[in-house]
C-alpha cells in the first residue's frame, strides 16, 4: 500500500521518532555539516518547484518545509554536495535536466541519486543516529521512484504517491576528504 492509499503525505507523519526528536536530529546534523565540513546550511525562501538546493558549497532549505523533510532534504543535498565537490561527472549530471533519456543516461542518473543516499546515511551515522535507517531508505526509494518516473513521461505527480514501506536498505558510505566549492545552484540550471 502507498502512503497516498493510507493518508500520508507529508514526511513528518512517515518518520518513526517524534517531531521533537527531529528537531534534535537536525539541530545536531546542521551543526555538524557546518562545522565538520564547512557547509553552510541555510533555511530560507527557496524558489519553487524546489525545497531545497545546493551550489557545491552551501545547502538551502526551504523554511516551509515541515521538520521530517528538512532532515531528508538535508542529508541528500548533502550527499549530492560531497560528490559535486568529487566529480565533475555529478556535477553535470545533477545541474541538467533529462527528460526522456536513453536507459544508459537514466542508469547514472539513478546511480548518482543511489550513491547521494548512501552519503546521507553516512553523514546520520556520524552523529550517532540510527533510528532513521529505514525511514531513510523508504524516503529514498520514494526519491528515485518519483525521478525515474518524472524523467521517463515529464509528469510530476504528488510525491510521497511513490512511498512505499520496506524498501532495501541502503548501505552507508564512508564520506571522503572533500574541500566545499560553489559550483551553480541546481534552480539555476533545472526545475523538477
Amino acid at each position: 500500500m502507498t502512503a497516498a492509499d493510507q493518508g500520508l503525505d507529508t514526511a513528518l507523519a512517515k518518520s518513526p521518532v517524534s517531531a521533537d526528536e527531529l528537531h534534535s536530529i537536525f539541530n545536531r546534523l546542521e551543526r555538524h555539516v557546518e562545522t565538520r565540513y564547512g557547509i553552510p546550511v541555510q533555511i530560507e525562501d527557496v524558489p519553487s518547484p524546489f525545497t531545497g538546493d545546493l551550489d557545491g558549497a552551501a545547502i538551502q532549505i526551504d523554511y516551509e518545509e515541515d521538520i521530517a523533510g528538512a532532515i531528508f532534504l538535508l542529508v541528500h543535498l548533502f550527499g549530492h554536495t560531497v560528490q559535486w565537490n568529487l566529480s565533475a561527472d555529478a556535477r553535470e549530471l545533477g545541474s541538467r535536466l533529462a527528460l526522456n533519456p536513453p536507459d544508459a543516461l537514466m542508469r547514472r542518473l539513478l546511480a548518482y541519486e543511489g550513491e547521494a543516499a548512501r552519503y546521507s546515511l553516512a553523514v546520520l551515522h556520524e552523529i550517532g543516529v540510527h533510528t532513521l535507517d529505514q525511514w531513510l531508505s523508504d524516503f529514498s526509494a520514494c526519491d528515485l521512484a518519483y525521478l525515474a518516473y518524472f524523467y521517463s513521461t515529464g509528469e510530476k505527480l504528488p510525491f510521497f504517491g511513490f512511498w512505499q514501506d520496506g524498501a532495501p536498505a541502503i548501505e552507508a558510505l564512508k564520506v571522503p576528504a572533500f574541500r566545499p566549492e560553489r559550483w551553480v545552484f541546481r534552480g539555476e540550471g533545472i526545475v523538477i
